[in-house]
């Protein structure tokens, strides 16, 4: 999985560094979402320390995709599901209700 985190990663790094700036969304810091540091701990053999590295690495980059994908929602289609969905991001609470054409066409304006 080492090879499409890593392409998620520069994809994303990519999408973000391309797109963002022509719409004026504000851009995802990427730093404060992967955290690479339990490989520097003492009592882990090598073999925890690659899991450890990965496994800070991997969640690190999903977050940012949630979080690029998010702010792209934000900007794109703020508008909550007619379903009930688990693990919305931060943001969906402030999304438009489902089914409220004047709300829409408000925000729109």
């Amino acid at each position: 999985m080492v090879l499409p985190i890593a392409l998620l990663d520069l994809s994303l790094s990519a999408y973000q560094a391309l797109c963002f700036p022509l719409y004026r969304i504000s851009k995802v810091d990427r730093s404060a979402f992967i955290a690479v540091d339990r490989h520097c701990l003492a009592y882990l053999n090598a073999v925890e320390k690659l899991n450890c590295a990965f496994c800070g690495y991997a969640n690190g980059v999903l977050a940012y995709a949630r979080e690029v994908a998010a702010r792209s929602e934000q900007y794109w289609c703020p508008i909550k599901h007619a379903r009930r969905t688990l693990g919305t991001h931060a943001r969906y609470s402030n999304f438009l209700d489902y089914g409220d054409p004047t709300g829409f066409h408000q925000a729109q304006a």
